[in-house]
């Protein structure tokens, strides 16, 4: 039999619009090099090898729309694919789980237990998080503003602010209740000094809350 440390390294592919939080989670994994190879990070790169786990980020994406999920599982480059959030709404898990998602992992794993999760998939284990307790992010991950005091969550409704989404929007594609959204967006005003919701989105603009590429669409066999 061979011993877990004679396995070759999983081969991982990480799907998110924003580079520094694609960045920060590949750190994650830098002391684990030996089980995990991050081998997409750029979707503007040339790889056509199969990938054994495509990783997606749902900062600021339209989880709670499945068809970029869907898009992922069918790719004939992703052998497993595994989704990577703060959201554990039961409808959620329950869809990604029929579309074939065989991993859904909260954003507070620390990284020696997201990386035995990632080796579980890969093995042919469904891995579902417990629903975290606590809302902080694991260590080591990163986001847009978080030198400026923002929060994971607050820079994730910041981000989709700046892409133009409304509040009824943002409460829909996060799973948090209106008032939720408000609650966030009133302590993101006072973090950037802005009085208007034109000012956020201004100030977004400038501090890299808009998205750096639509990755996406490089799965389904775009540029």
């Amino acid at each position: 039999m061979t011993e877990p440390d004679e396995r070759p390294a999983l081969t991982v592919a990480l799907v998110d619009d924003y580079d520094v939080v694609l960045i920060g989670l590949a750190h994650m994994f830098d002391q684990y090099r030996d089980r995990v190879v991050v081998a997409e990070i750029d979707a503007n790169s040339s790889l056509s090898d199969t990938i054994d786990i495509v990783m997606y980020d749902s900062f600021a994406q339209p989880e709670s729309d499945h068809e970029q999920i869907a898009e992922l599982v069918a790719s004939p480059r992703a052998a497993k694919v595994v989704v990577y959030t703060w959201n554990f709404q039961p409808a959620l898990v329950e869809h990604a789980l029929e579309q074939g998602v065989r991993g859904y992992l909260s954003k507070t794993l620390p990284a020696r237990d997201l990386v035995a999760a990632l080796e579980a998939v890969h093995n042919g284990e469904l891995v579902v998080s417990e629903p975290p307790r606590r809302t902080s992010s694991a260590m080591g991950l990163d986001w847009p503003g978080r030198k400026e005091g923002i929060t994971d969550r607050e820079s994730e409704i910041l981000a989709l602010i700046t892409q133009g989404k409304n509040n009824a929007e943002v409460a829909t594609l996060t799973y948090l209740s209106p008032n939720t959204v408000k609650s966030y967006i009133r302590s993101i005003y006072r973090k950037i000094d802005a009085s208007s919701r034109t000012q956020a989105v201004l100030w977004g603009v400038g501090h890299g809350f808009t998205p750096d590429h639509h990755r996406i669409d490089h799965w389904r066999g775009g540029p």
